[in-house]
């Protein structure tokens, strides 16, 4: 009788033994990253070469780096697929999107991902193709991509990313603390457009300004003349760009960086240092 309650004792303990192993063997195991998918228009989703269903999407594997393909379903046009290799984090969701186009270049997209940065603060990523382009949160000019910053206020912000010749990126996000955001942006091209008829809503030049060059391989476009203004772009020397105005008092200069487009026919205005440009005219060439 006593060897059959030892006997007892010690299935038993076994049993909680490993039924607290594999308690604990779930709980300390990795938890599965989440990802999102949406996209303009229906494509088939792929991840690493196998199909597992159309954009909207939304799933969760393993925290590893998977191999994603969208292919655009059901359109009259050629329409250019993308793939990309995607970190998914643990217990954490990776949103994807994108715009498809009948080129790359064309085409424009974003990933915004989450990372655990050890800090009760929040921080925000934002990186661009292409690179150096103007960030803006909440509607304010907080530099060049690449940026970073590890003290955003964890909020709803909106972020919004532009350069010249490419299409405005704008997403509301949600910073956490805790953790680091990155907000990935493909901006797309521009298309051709046939200029506005009416002659009062675009600028005619009759001087352009030629960027001369530089110690920094760049110019800073600000909001006014002078340094204290806000600034809202670069341009590259070589560059030249439509003449607005000269200001006497500093000797900046006035241009049109940006070209005249359906919604905003007069472009985007900006001051340049008079230092590194060159005014001509176009009558006497």
């Amino acid at each position: 009788m006593k060897k059959v309650k030892v006997i007892f004792i010690s299935i038993l303990f076994l049993a909680v033994f490993a039924g607290a192993g594999l308690f604990l063997a779930g709980y300390f195991s990795p938890k599965p990253g989440g990802i999102r998918i949406e996209t303009n228009i229906k494509a088939s989703v792929f991840v690493n070469g196998a199909l597992v269903g159309e954009t909207p999407y939304q799933n969760k594997y393993k925290a590893e780096t998977i191999l994603l393909r969208l292919v655009p379903l059901g359109s009259s046009q050629d329409l250019v697929p993308y793939e990309t290799s995607i970190a998914l984090a643990s217990g954490i969701e990776t949103v994807v999107g994108r715009t498809f186009e009948a080129s790359e270049e064309l085409s424009s997209g974003y990933v915004i991902s989450f990372e655990k940065s050890g800090k009760q603060t929040s921080g925000l990523i934002a990186i661009s193709q292409p690179e150096n382009s103007q960030v803006l949160i909440d509607g304010v000019s907080r530099g060049f991509s690449p940026y970073s910053s590890s003290t955003i206020a964890p909020a709803m912000h909106t972020v919004t990313i532009k350069s010249p010749g490419y299409s405005d990126l704008t997403m509301t996000i949600k910073t956490i603390p805790g953790y680091r955001l990155t907000f990935y942006a493909k901006l797309g091209k521009e298309s051709a457009r046939i200029p506005e008829s009416n002659e009062n809503s675009q600028i005619n030049p009759t001087k352009m300004v030629e960027i001369l060059n530089t110690p920094t391989g760049y110019l800073r476009v600000r909001t006014a003349p002078g340094t204290k203004g806000d600034e809202v772009a670069q341009v590259k020397p070589g560059e030249e760009y439509p003449y607005l105005d000269t200001d006497i008092e500093t000797g900046w200069i006035e241009i049109q960086y940006e070209a005249s487009k359906s919604g905003l026919p007069l472009g985007l205005t900006g001051w340049i240092s008079g230092d590194y440009a060159k005014i001509s005219s176009l009558l006497n060439q």
